[in-house]
Parts: C-alpha cells; sequence; structure tokens
C-alpha cells in the first residue's frame, strides 16, 4: 500500500518559520555584516574582511575569558548529573509523596535567572547574608566579592541549587518508563545494586540524560545573567564569563566589530561542542553502554 503524502502540513509550519525568520535568522544575518565591517558611526561602514576575526583569535582575553568558560561548564555537568541522577533514584516512584517531591524539584526552576542571582548576592554577603554571616561567625573567611575562589564557589553552588532539579526530573521520567518487569527478573536472578542501576536504569535513561547534558552545557555555556549579577564578572576578571566578556565589549566599549565576530565564534564553539556530546552519547546509546 503506498503511503499519501500531504504537502499541506507546511501551511501550518508556515507562521512558525516566519516568526524564526524574524526573531533569529535576520538578527543573525546583521550580526554577519558587522562582523567583516567597521562603521565611525552616522551608518556609514567600511569593509573589513576577516579582521575582525583574526583580532579575536590573536586575543589573549578571548582565550582567558574561553578557558574560565570550558572550566566552569565541565564543574557544573560533572557535579548536576551524577547529582541529579541520584537524587532521582532516591524519589518515591509513587504515591503523594511522589508529588510533593517534584513539585519540591520543580520550584527552583521557576525563579527567574536575574532572581536567583540576587537571592544568592543577598545569601552571600558577610553583612546580611544568612551564608556569608555565618561562615563569618564560624571563622572562615569567606568574600566572594574579593576573594577568587569564594566567587568561584558562590557561582558554581548557586547554579547546582538551580538547575540540578531539571537533570533529576528528566532522569526520573526515564525510570518511570522502566516496566516493573525488568526488577522483577533482576530480583529473582540475584542481581546487586549496581548491576540493576547498571544494566536496567542507566541505559533507560541514557536518552533523557543525553538531553540533560546538551541543555546544561548549552545553557551554562551561554550564563550571563547569574554570575553578573552575582560578581559582576570579578574580583577583576576572574569569573568574566564568556557572554559576560561579549557584553562588556558590544555594550561597554562599543566595539560592535570585534563584538559581531567575537558571538559568530561563541556561536560555532557551542555547536560544535554540542555536536560532539550528541554524537558521542548517540554512539554509547546505540552500543547499549
Amino acid at each position: 500500500m503506498e503511503k499519501t503524502i500531504n504537502q499541506k502540513a507546511w501551511f501550518l509550519v508556515l507562521p512558525v518559520l516566519v516568526l524564526v525568520a524574524f526573531s533569529a535568522v535576520i538578527p543573525l544575518m546583521t550580526v554577519v555584516n558587522y562582523s567583516i565591517q567597521d562603521t565611525f558611526g552616522n551608518n556609514q561602514f567600511f569593509w573589513a574582511g576577516l579582521e575582525w576575526f583574526d583580532e579575536m583569535l590573536h586575543s589573549d582575553r578571548m582565550w582567558a575569558a574561553l578557558w574560565r568558560q570550558l572550566a566552569f561548564s565541565a564543574i557544573i555537568l560533572a557535579i548536576e548529573v551524577p547529582l541529579g541522577v541520584f537524587v532521582a533514584l532516591n524519589m518515591p516512584k509513587g504515591g503523594v509523596w511522589s508529588s510533593v517531591c517534584l513539585v519540591l524539584m520543580s520550584l527552583p526552576l521557576l525563579i527567574p535567572w536575574n532572581v536567583v542571582g540576587t537571592i544568592w548576592q543577598i545569601f552571600g554577603r558577610v553583612d546580611i547574608g544568612l551564608l556569608g554571616y555565618t561562615l563569618d561567625k564560624l571563622g572562615v573567611s569567606y568574600n566572594y566579592t574579593q576573594d577568587t575562589l569564594a566567587a568561584w564557589i558562590t557561582i558554581i553552588v548557586m547554579d547546582v541549587w538551580h538547575w540540578t532539579s531539571l537533570v533529576a526530573l528528566l532522569a526520573f521520567a526515564g525510570l518511570k518508563s522502566i516496566p516493573d518487569a525488568y526488577y522483577q527478573a533482576a530480583k529473582i536472578d540475584q542481581a546487586s545494586r549496581w548491576k540493576v542501576f547498571r544494566y536496567i536504569e542507566l541505559p533507560k535513561m541514557m536518552g533523557v540524560l543525553m538531553i540533560a547534558i546538551l541543555l546544561r552545557f548549552m545553557d551554562s555555556f551561554m550564563i550571563y545573567t547569574e554570575p553578573f549579577v552575582v560578581t559582576g564578572g570579578g574580583p577583576g576578571n576572574a569569573t568574566t564569563l564568556l557572554s559576560i566578556d561579549l557584553v562588556k565589549m558590544a555594550l561597554g566599549q562599543f566595539d560592535l566589530g570585534p563584538a559581531a565576530a567575537f558571538s559568530l565564534m561563541y556561536f560555532l564553539v557551542i555547536l560544535l561542542i554540542s555536536w560532539v556530546f550528541y554524537t558521542v552519547m548517540t554512539t554509547l546509546d546505540k552500543k547499549g553502554m
């Protein structure tokens, strides 16, 4: 039986394509335009070619921000993914307590990013913040505005508090899809807890974990609001991540050409690393871990 192909469905997708064109493609083309030209105002542009890209590739400032960004994303993934899976494994699988846990885990995700930054900015202050005041009374030297290590710990703990719930909820959804017959068979075979996790739960979670890792990587690599509100990129440039450095360049210094080239390279790095993550995890999923 020949399958009927109905091309009329494209008319339903057309409004979305038009919206994406105005909200994404046209601004992207504007950035590309600025990245290959120079301007001194009055809407007068001069051809610059690849000059801005070459300048960014040889910029110590950009490379320093890139390494800080990679370190931040790597630490975030190393903490949030295992922690989210651990939380999901220990959540009740049914009943009232399961619903309570799901609601509680969802609460941090509902808080706007700027509010999260403000909460932790106040929470960590030595004079009025509960965390900063308590640590100060215990004799622990903690000042995220002056100490580099304290600043990094603050923004990392803040991100873990804010986004681990996402990984936990996705992992929990993967666990809920496992039939009870799998656990019953493992019980009959007297499989250990580790083997149940290794051969039953983890393979079933690989699909959602791939989504969780991709989402958390892209979001952590593009993070701006929370660390900017808490530290402003300081002390010095210690927490000046790529997004903060880009905004400083574009809006603070008004270097539109270098900022445009910077943003395109930023986009390509995210695209490349996301593709690597997707390829590796898809390969592992096909091999059944």
